[in-house]
């Protein structure tokens, strides 16, 4: 069997790409990755079980359309039976477009390796998370989006052939007027450590106490959708049904109360830490620790103890 991994342009070192990389090697058989653009590092990821690297380097820019006749194309090329996307924003718009072209049988936010004694079946995420589902998929092509945080990468040495392709992708249909990639040193979707706050933090001019809390632990920043509605922070950190969803190892938030939809987007985390100074707020019914304090108070404890604990080991 032959897996295709679609990786977004210059993700080569993101730790979802090789997340993707890794699920699609434990599939079994030949894994070839398919991208656009600048081929930099793009051997990287034969250290996670690719092969080859077939690279459009015709395209700098492409909107979905093109990303969807250029990973068809490579289908076509390399006769591959899975495609596998990491679970983003790209892979929502193209996969779909991709399966009604294919005919291939879709499993759109997957959380584990298929099972493959009886048939092709994999494990999702159902009701926000609140349930899982199996999904059975019949088709001889079959395209999987892995959510991530699913798995863990796994470095097993070697380097991939990096060869150009030519996608046939035609016209783009878009134009990009600009592009803002998003501030910090750690990526939200791949962070395994998020600290975020809500409007309990009662302006922007206080989010120093959140960010230091974050540098402490080494974390990302995140914030509820009024927060990011409102301006006092940027709306690439908005987590939750109508933003980014995320499933880090360690999830804190402070000053949010726990509506459905921000539980929808973050209760895939493995641990969540609810800080609030109401001790009926929603979010404490799916925390699995909960403090009940002002968050003005908390927070800076927190991160004392955490420079302590850092400073002692």
């Amino acid at each position: 069997m032959k897996t295709l991994v679609y990786i977004n342009n210059n993700h080569f070192s993101a730790k979802a790409s090789f997340e993707a990389v890794t699920y699609a090697k434990k599939l079994g058989g030949e894994v070839v990755v398919i991208t656009y653009g600048d081929s930099t590092g793009a051997e990287l990821l034969g250290a996670y079980g690719a092969t080859k690297v077939l690279v459009d380097s015709s395209l700098a820019n492409a909107d979905e359309q093109q990303i969807t006749r250029l990973v068809a194309s490579a289908v076509e090329s390399t006769g591959a039976e899975v495609i596998v996307f990491s679970h983003d924003l790209v892979a929502k718009a193209v996969a779909p477009r991709l399966s009604v072209r294919l005919k291939a049988g879709l499993v759109s936010g997957a959380i584990a390796l298929p099972e493959t004694a009886n048939g092709f079946t994999c494990k999702v995420n159902v009701f926000s998370g609140k349930a899982f589902a199996t999904v059975s998929v019949k088709t001889t092509v079959k395209i999987i989006s892995l959510l991530p945080n699913s798995i863990q990468p796994e470095n097993i040495g070697g380097s991939a052939v990096v060869e150009t392709f030519n996608g046939n992708t035609g016209e783009s249909s878009i134009k990009v007027v600009s592009t803002k990639k998003p501030e910090g040193n750690i990526p939200l979707p791949e962070a395994e450590l998020v600290v975020s706050a809500g409007r309990g933090l009662k302006g922007p001019e206080n989010w120093g106490i959140v960010e230091d809390l974050a540098s402490a632990l080494g974390a990302a920043t995140a914030c509820s959708r009024p927060v990011a509605d409102i301006g006092w922070r940027p709306h690439h950190e908005h987590v939750g049904q109508t933003g980014v969803a995320i499933r880090p190892n360690l999830y804190i938030a402070a000053g949010i109360s726990g509506a459905i939809q921000h539980l929808a987007g973050v209760n895939g985390s493995k641990v969540i830490v609810v800080i609030n100074s109401d001790p009926e707020a929603p979010f404490f019914k799916a925390a699995d620790y909960g403090i009940v304090g002002d968050a003005f108070d908390v927070l800076p404890k927190l991160t004392e103890a955490i420079k302590k604990f850092k400073n002692a080991n």
